[in-house]
C-alpha cells in the first residue's frame, strides 16, 4: 500500500472531458490527458485490500493494487510490466471498458472507487511515449501454423499469445480493416483508430500475418483452412444482430446500428461511400432503439453529423439511481448510467415498445409505439404489459436498431466447418476450449455471446493457451479465465 491515507486525502478525479460544445464539432477522443501528479494522486487512493475484490471484478485478473502502488511511487515502467503481464491491450480497455473492476473496488461500498480504468490508460500511453512498448518476436519458432479467424480483441489476443509461444500465426479478417469492432464498430471519439493501428503495426513486426478481405467460407475455402493450418481459432464475434419484426421495417431510413457506425468509421478513414449508400443524420429526426452503449455511440455520431433531434428509447424500464437491496456490492450495480454522448444532447425515454413504422413513397416518416409497464410474474421474472391509451408517435427520417446481437453468423463458415452450437446459437466448446471439430477452437463473443472487450481479450488468451497445449503437449502460456469463466 503506497499511502495508507490516500483514499481519505484525495477524492476520485477522472480526467477532464472536453466540453460538449467543443467535442460535438469533431471525432477526437473526449478525455483530456492527465498530468503525472494527478495520476499518482489517484493511484494513492488504492487501499491494497487484504482481499482485492477488484481482481475478482476484472475478467483478466489484472494485478490492480500492485500497479496502482507503482504509479503512486512514480515507477511507471514497473507499472507497465505489471499491467502487461495480464492484459495484452490496456490501450483498448483503458478507453472502452465499463470497468467492472471499479464496481468491485472496496471503496465503492460507501465512496467513489479508484480510477482504475484511467490509470491503465495513463500507464500504457506513457509506455508508448517512452519507447517501453516494443515488438517482442519469439526467440524460436515451433513450425506449427495457426489460423485466427477474426481480428477483434479476442482474435488479436489469441494471435499475440500464440505468436509468443513461437507458432506461425495468420489472422484472417473478412473486412478491409483489421480490428473488428475496435476499428469499425466503436466511434472514433471513444477510440481513435491510430491507437488500434499502432498495436497492429507492433504485432506485424512481431511476425504475425494479417489478411484482410478474407472471408472464410466465401473467398477462402473451409477445406483450405483446415488443411493448411495445424489449428484454427474462431474469433468471429457475435454479429447476428437482433432484428425488429414489425410492419414498416423495410422502409428506407430504418437501419441496423452497426451498418451506421461502421460506415461512419469507413468515411473517417478516407473511404469513398457512394451518395446513394450513405446513412446520414444531418437535418433529420433520429430515433435510436436500444439504451445501451451501442445506442449511445449512435447518439454521439448522429449529433456530430448534425441531426435535428435524437431520441434514444429503451424497451426496459429506467434503472434506479442507487443500488436496489437485491443488488449488493460487489455485484455489478444495476443503476442508471449515462455516457459522455448523453451530455451532448438527445432525449432518452424508457419502457417503450415499438409497434410499427410508417411512411410514404417507401421512405420512413413515423415510429408508432406504446408505453409498457414492467411487473414481476410467477417465478420472479419481470413481464411487460401495454398501458392502455399510451400510444405515441415519433416523427423520424432515420431510425437505428441498436438492440444487441444474438450469436455468431451461422451461414457460411460455421455451417461449412460443421461445429456444434449451444442452445443460444454460439459455438459449443469442450473443457479445453475446442469445438466439436478436432483442432478447431473458439474464443470471445463467438462462444460467449455479446460481451465486453475485456472478456474477449481474456478468452482469446485462454484459447491460445489451449491451442498451444494441443499442438505441443505442454504450454508456458498463463491462464486468464477464472475457473468458472
Amino acid at each position: 500500500m503506497g499511502k495508507p491515507t490516500g483514499f481519505i486525502e484525495s477524492d476520485r478525479q477522472p480526467p477532464e472531458r472536453r466540453s460538449p460544445t467543443e467535442r460535438k464539432g469533431d471525432y477526437r477522443e473526449f478525455y483530456q490527458p492527465w498530468g503525472e501528479e494527478q495520476a499518482r494522486r489517484q493511484g494513492s487512493r488504492c487501499m491494497d485490500c487484504a482481499v482485492p475484490f477488484c481482481h475478482m471484478g476484472c475478467p483478466l485478473g489484472n494485478v490492480i493494487p500492485e500497479f496502482n502502488h507503482q504509479v503512486y511511487k512514480g515507477d511507471w515502467e514497473g507499472a507497465l510490466s505489471t499491467l502487461l503481464s495480464t492484459n495484452n491491450f490496456p490501450e483498448f480497455t483503458g478507453r472502452i471498458c465499463p470497468a467492472p473492476c471499479e464496481a468491485s473496488c472496496v471503496l465503492s461500498i460507501n465512496s467513489d472507487p479508484v480510477t482504475i480504468e484511467y490509470i491503465e490508460k495513463e500507464i500504457v500511453e506513457r509506455g508508448y511515449e517512452n519507447g517501453w512498448i516494443k515488438p517482442q518476436p519469439p526467440a524460436r519458432r515451433t513450425g506449427k501454423k495457426v489460423a485466427v479467424v477474426g481480428s477483434g480483441p479476442s482474435g488479436l489476443a489469441a494471435a499475440q499469445q500464440l505468436n509468443r509461444a513461437g507458432h506461425l500465426v495468420t489472422v484472417m479478417e473478412r473486412a478491409s480493416y483489421i480490428g473488428g469492432l475496435l476499428s469499425l464498430g466503436i466511434p472514433e471519439f471513444k477510440l481513435e483508430k491510430n491507437v488500434v493501428q499502432r498495436r497492429i503495426d507492433l504485432m506485424t513486426e512481431e511476425g504475425i500475418t494479417f489478411l484482410t478481405d478474407t472471408n472464410v467460407g466465401m473467398n477462402f475455402p473451409v477445406d483450405q483452412l483446415l488443411s493448411e493450418f495445424d489449428a484454427v481459432c474462431l474469433a468471429c464475434g457475435s454479429t447476428q444482430a437482433r432484428e425488429l419484426d414489425v410492419p414498416g421495417r423495410d422502409l428506407e431510413g430504418v437501419h441496423l446500428a452497426m451498418e451506421y457506425l461502421s460506415q461512419q468509421n469507413r468515411v473517417l478513414s478516407g473511404e469513398e461511400i457512394p451518395p446513394e449508400e450513405r446513412i446520414e443524420a444531418e437535418g433529420k429526426r433520429v430515433v435510436i432503439l436500444g439504451g445501451g452503449d451501442t445506442g449511445a455511440d449512435c447518439l454521439g455520431t448522429a449529433i456530430r453529423q448534425g441531426a435535428e433531434v435524437v431520441h434514444q428509447i429503451e424497451l426496459l424500464g429506467e434503472p434506479p439511481e442507487e443500488r436496489p437491496a437485491n443488488n449488493p456490492w460487489p455485484e455489478w450495480p444495476q443503476v442508471s448510467r449515462s455516457s459522455p454522448a448523453h451530455d451532448e444532447g438527445g432525449i432518452r425515454d424508457y419502457s417503450i415498445l415499438t409497434k410499427s413504422f410508417s411512411g410514404s413513397d417507401g421512405k420512413l416518416e413515423k415510429l408508432h409505439a406504446v408505453r409498457v409497464e414492467w411487473k414481476p410474474s410467477e417465478g420472479g421474472r419481470m413481464s411487460m404489459e401495454e398501458i392502455a391509451g399510451s400510444e405515441l408517435e415519433i416523427e423520424t427520417e432515420l431510425t437505428l436498431l441498436a438492440m444487441g446481437f444474438l450469436h455468431p453468423e451461422h451461414d457460411g463458415m460455421l455451417d461449412q466447418i460443421g461445429v456444434d452450437l449451444d442452445a443460444r446459437g454460439n459455438v459449443a466448446l469442450d473443457s479445453n476450449r475446442m469445438s466439436s471439430v478436432p483442432g478447431v477452437f473458439a474464443a470471445g463473443d463467438a462462444t460467449r455471446g455479446q460481451s465486453l472487450v475485456v472478456w474477449a481479450i481474456s478468452e482469446g488468451r485462454e484459447t491460445a493457451r489451449a491451442i498451444d497445449f494441443y499442438l505441443m503437449g505442454e504450454t508456458d502460456l498463463p491462464h486468464s479465465l477464472p475457473e468458472n469463466g
